[in-house]
């Protein structure tokens, strides 16, 4: 995962783990408290270390005011595939605008592009106890990180075989669409993507091919990009692998952690 790669899908201006750590929250009141960026990280660092696994590479970003921030971290120790990586999403605010979240997903090398498994996914308000939660809600994320990883090896070896004509492809978007995938407008550019992708990994007309077509239109194209758009990709990335999954006859129980 390239440390530019956060950059390219939320928007958010690149800042080192040190200067995040620098960044003070603002005292909590009865009803609020907001969490530390730098305490969130930690708490994910400290999880993984306890399942054996280590963060390899890692990329944050910070809206121009710094009220919120998210991140990106790679994960080894729990895969071995020379074709992805699987990667965890943080986010957190400390104006109330967002509440801590973690997901997880994998990200692909020849492209950069994102996926989320949204059966990993918590979203946590900053309510009176929400430090004394973080430790619990973190672990019993992390912790399903192994099977749940195993899932998805699952589905992309199973994507890649299946193949799909023209008319496969146009109707698995039109599901996408009605799905709220991705908006209608981008229905060209996906279907474009799948008969000629830019990279030649995808070329062979298969369902991976269709997937990584639908996620490189997911991207946000600028700078400008709202720093927000990171953090829709779950739900939608959850989706998609929701309708490829029924077509592939893929059977994968998901199991949320989607606590407030």
């Amino acid at each position: 995962m390239k440390v530019t790669n956060l950059i390219l899908h939320c928007g958010a201006r690149a800042i080192t783990r040190q200067a995040l750590n620098e960044i003070k929250a603002p005292e909590p009141t009865k009803s609020w408290c907001p969490v530390p960026y730098g305490r969130l990280v930690s708490e994910v660092e400290r999880s993984l270390a306890k399942s054996n696994m280590r963060v390899i590479s890692e990329s944050y970003g910070v809206t121009e005011e710094k009220n919120r921030f998210f991140g990106l971290m790679q994960v080894a120790n729990c895969q071995e595939t020379k074709d992805y990586a699987y990667v965890i999403g943080l986010r957190g605010s400390i104006d109330k605008s967002l509440s801590e979240g973690v997901a997880v997903g994998s990200s692909v090398f020849v492209c950069d592009n994102l996926a989320f498994s949204s059966e990993i996914v918590f979203h946590r308000k900053n309510t009176t106890n929400v430090l004394e939660d973080l430790p619990t809600l973190v672990d019993t994320a992390i912790g399903q990180l192994g099977q749940r990883w195993g899932d998805m090896d699952t589905r992309i070896n199973a994507y890649r075989g299946i193949k799909l004509e023209e008319e496969d492809a146009l109707r698995l978007a039109w599901r996408s669409y009605k799905a709220d995938v991705f908006p209608w407008a981008k229905g060209a550019d996906v279907l474009e993507e799948f008969t000629k992708p830019q990279h030649p990994e995808f070329a062979d007309g298969s369902l991976w091919g269709f997937f990584n077509a639908v996620t490189e239109n997911l991207k946000p194209r600028n700078e400008k990009s709202k720093a927000s758009g990171l953090w829709t990709l779950p739900a939608r990335t959850g989706r998609l692998h929701k309708i490829c999954d029924d077509w592939a006859g893929l059977k994968i129980c998901d199991p949320a952690v989607a606590l407030n």
